[in-house]
């Protein structure tokens, strides 16, 4: 029988994900060849400093800051680009490929912005490129759509694609403590950056749906069509009211088809406490997948950290090894080539509302902001106000929930702006959808 040749990896990146990947290869070295039939050998490493003290030994792996000791090596068969950003990351990739490497990547940031761009010049180079850890860590997200469910019409993708954002609103409500206070723990744990922002936006959550879409229905939705807000407004008062009605407040990622068309939305969202995704907890991710075959699948697990994301990078090394990976990357372009669906224009997206106002505890506010839902055909189910002390000169604040019917992102967008002009508004608004 003949034996396969050696697989001679490049690792590129050896951060946090790439410090993971490179324990696996020392470590599992002859798992991996029983698993994929070839014997894994990290030939070469590339990091930004070099001199930097890093928790793994290469003994004697050549290490260099210099992307051009790996395009330039005849011998290298697969590169692991495990560093972020966007603009040296689609230079470095094309560079990568050019030189008749493959990649493997976990930079979502990269397939979002260039991925189409890239993917088409893999497919010119015969060249493969895959990215099973770019979305959820270490759920197998990527793989199930592109294979598992291949026989399947994607209906519907509901899901937790961030972490942070699921740590913060789960700890807020656990230990009811405010925002600010549990985002500084969230940074201190290391689930979120000093600067949060692309977490707790939506708009890492918003690229990761974005990719899964592509992948669903081959169809590429811009972060500009997605429905996007982050949880920064969120008050304690919010979780605590949602709970008492039953429901948890997730940063819910939606990619769903309706009547020929793609409604996309990334938004917090009031979900009921006894579903698996109002049940998702800390920084865990869940992915909700109905087929028009299969029916609704569930996975969920870790969707951030060295072990997990390296575990994904991992599976796509065999996968490579194996010849799958070729086969379902030549899949992947086919559908790149399929006429897109149309999206659901923003304005049209239908959902029951929680929405929650802060206003001076005055009389006639109700009424006012009543009209001005009535007005713009938007009915009410129910209304909630805090008490408040009673203040004689009325300069006093009370905060005002309402729950909406079945209404449109349109109207409610068009009553939100005229409440807004109401003299009797304090500080923010909220609106969030229900998802039932």
């Amino acid at each position: 029988m003949t034996q396969n040749p050696d697989l001679n990896i490049a690792l590129i990146g050896c951060g946090t994900v790439g410090t993971g990947v490179a324990k696996i290869l020392q470590s599992s070295r002859e798992s991996l060849r029983q698993r994929s039939g070839r014997s894994m050998q990290l030939r070469r490493v590339v990091v930004k400093n070099v001199a930097k003290q890093r928790d793994v030994d290469f003994g004697g792996i050549p290490v260099s800051n210099d992307i051009r000791t790996v395009t330039d090596d005849p011998d290298i068969h697969l590169a692991i680009y495990v560093v972020g950003g966007i603009s040296w990351a689609r230079e470095d990739v094309t560079r990568l490929l050019q030189s008749g490497k493959d990649v493997i990547t976990a930079n979502k940031a990269l397939l979002y912005a260039h991925g189409a761009e890239l993917f088409a010049l893999a497919g010119t180079m015969n060249r493969t490129i895959c990215f099973e850890a770019a979305v959820a860590g270490g759920i197998p997200i990527i793989s199930a759509v592109n294979t598992a469910l291949t026989a399947n019409r994607i209906l519907s993708i509901e899901a937790i694609l961030n972490g942070t954002s699921n740590f913060i609103l789960t700890r807020m409500l656990d230990r009811r403590e405010p925002y600010d206070a549990v985002l500084a723990e969230a940074q201190a744990r290391g689930y979120a950056e000093a600067d949060p922002a692309m977490d707790v936006d939506g708009t890492d959550a918003a690229q990761k749906l974005s990719i899964l879409t592509q992948l669903a229905y081959g169809t590429r939705v811009p972060l500009e069509d997605i429905v996007r807000q982050g949880i920064q407004q969120i008050e304690l008062l919010d979780l605590l009211v949602a709970a008492e009605l039953g429901y948890r407040v997730k940063l819910l990622a939606t990619s769903r088809l309706a009547k020929e068309r793609l409604e996309v939305s990334v938004q917090p969202t009031l979900v009921r406490a006894d579903r698996a995704i109002g049940m998702t907890s800390g920084a865990d991710n869940i992915v909700s997948i109905e087929g028009d075959a299969a029916g609704l699948l569930r996975f969920s697990g870790a969707g951030a950290g060295q072990m997990p994301t390296a575990s994904a990078v991992m599976a796509d090394v065999i996968d490579y090894a194996t010849g799958r990976a070729a086969i379902t990357f030549q899949s992947i372009l086919r559908l790149q080539g399929q006429k897109p669906i149309p999206l659901q224009p923003q304005e049209e997206l239908s959902r029951r509302y929680y929405l929650r106002f802060t206003v001076a505890d005055q009389p006639h506010v109700l009424a006012d902001i009543a009209d001005i839902l009535g007005r713009n055909e938007i009915s009410i189910s129910s209304v909630r106000q805090d008490e408040t002390a009673d203040i004689e000169d009325e300069s006093g604040v009370a905060r005002l929930v309402i729950m909406t019917h079945r209404t449109t992102e349109g109207r409610l967008r068009n009553a939100d702006r005229e409440i807004a002009e109401l003299s009797s508004i304090r500080g923010d608004r909220i609106r969030m959808p229900i998802a039932d």
